[in-house]
């Protein structure tokens, strides 16, 4: 009995040490680190791919610049980009194979519904992310998180707000896909914060591909103005069908899940819908002068026009802020310092009035909860045929 009660002993031992491993509790995965490691995961294949390929383009472009004036403090930076496909249950295996390689700050997701996978998994070990595009309001809910875009929950207030000044008493639609984090999410707050007097006609759908929107179109085919915060994919389907349905004179209005509408569709010629679109969004892609203009013209020599979104430009910035702040941080954390240790500086300084400027912003700002501060613009994609 003794023996077998040793054994059993040794087993629960080895197993617990085993479990202390595998959390990464006690291993430093950065001790030989020779370089900065910058992690993100987001779609590179899939319908949501454009925007997963604008982050990667705009954050090496960033990282690329960063390395060529001397690093950060003299440090190189690497750059890595995981494929989640958009898809949540990627995340764990994602966020543990660049974890393990040494990360040690990172852009988070590119998409909502990944990134609060995400954020949990960071939140246990402390590492700082700034997510360039993962809008969910309960995205930067621990303070290890920050957003550089908009969260859901302001973008749905600024929509709204600019639906009040210009629909007061009148009718409009909305279409929205009732089973995704980001859409809901402003679908809430806009109604919130949606003037009393305006009228709401709602249409949603669920799922990554819709076989037909002849349900939803006629729904709202007798409106003159449709909020759609939803992403480029099927809003692009949708107003393929549309097209002869919907008041030529009619607006499409969403937020930033519609840049690169465009550009990014597979088979979508925008050209061909008669009805204005348009959205919510910090960056003009189409800027002649400015920060912008030359943002865009670096990009598009490199990479050409087909990612050419917020995205891209929102990921740039995030490279630069983190650079930035790490390079106020000086001597305060080295090369081989831990996530967890870089983290806390980064709390510090981003929570004390750090100001960016940058493509998105000239002066963008953070609060303690996460939340970006920074002026936005309706951008206008197409004008309508009617004008």
């Amino acid at each position: 009995m003794k023996r077998i009660f040793a054994i059993l002993l040794a087993v629960l031992m080895l197993v617990g040490t085993v479990s202390l491993v595998s959390c990464g509790s006690t291993k430093n995965y950065t001790a030989n680190n020779t370089e900065y490691y910058f992690g993100v995961s987001g779609p590179l294949t899939g319908g949501a791919a454009s925007y997963g390929i604008g982050v990667k383009n705009g954050a090496q472009l960033a990282v690329d610049e960063i390395n060529a004036a001397g690093g950060i403090n003299g440090v190189m930076i690497k750059f890595e980009m995981t494929d989640d496909v958009h898809k949540a249950e990627n995340i764990s295996t994602n966020y543990a194979t660049m974890f393990e390689a040494g990360m040690q700050v990172s852009l988070g997701c590119v998409t909502t519904n990944p990134c609060l996978e995400f954020k949990t998994l960071s939140h246990e070990d402390n590492l700082f992310f700034l997510t360039p595009s993962a809008s969910g309001d309960k995205v930067p809910e621990f303070d290890n998180a920050y957003q550089m875009c908009f969260a859901d929950g302001n973008q749905g207030k600024v929509a709204a707000q600019y639906v009040n000044a210009t629909f007061a008493g009148q009718t409009i639609g909305m279409l929205y896909r009732a089973d995704d984090a980001y859409s809901t999410g402003i679908r809430e707050q806009f109604k919130a914060n949606l003037d009393a007097t305006i009228t709401v006609v709602e249409a949603s759908f669920t799922g990554d591909t819709v076989a037909s929107f002849a349900s939803q179109i006629a729904l709202l085919k007798d409106s003159k103005f449709i909020f759609m915060p939803i992403y480029s994919a099927p809003a692009a389907q949708f107003m393929t069908e549309a097209k002869n349905e919907i008041a030529v004179d009619a607006v499409y209005y969403g937020c930033d899940g519609l840049d690169g509408i465009d550009t990014s569709v597979d088979g979508f010629d925008i050209t061909t819908i008669p009805q204005e679109v348009s959205f919510l969004s910090h960056f003009n892609s189409k800027a002649t002068e400015g920060p912008s203009a030359e943002f865009i013209r670096k990009y598009t020599e490199k990479f050409g026009t087909d990612t050419l979104n917020q995205f891209a430009a929102s990921a740039y910035d995030c490279v630069y802020a983190i650079a930035g702040a790490m390079i106020q941080a000086g001597d305060k954390i080295s090369v081989t310092s831990t996530p967890s240790e870089i983290c806390e500086v980064l709390k510090e300084i981003f929570n004390g009035g750090y100001t960016f400027s940058g493509i998105t912003g000239e002066t963008i700002k953070w609060g303690a909860d996460g939340y970006v501060n920074k002026e936005a613009i309706k951008y206008v994609v197409k004008e309508s045929d009617a004008q």
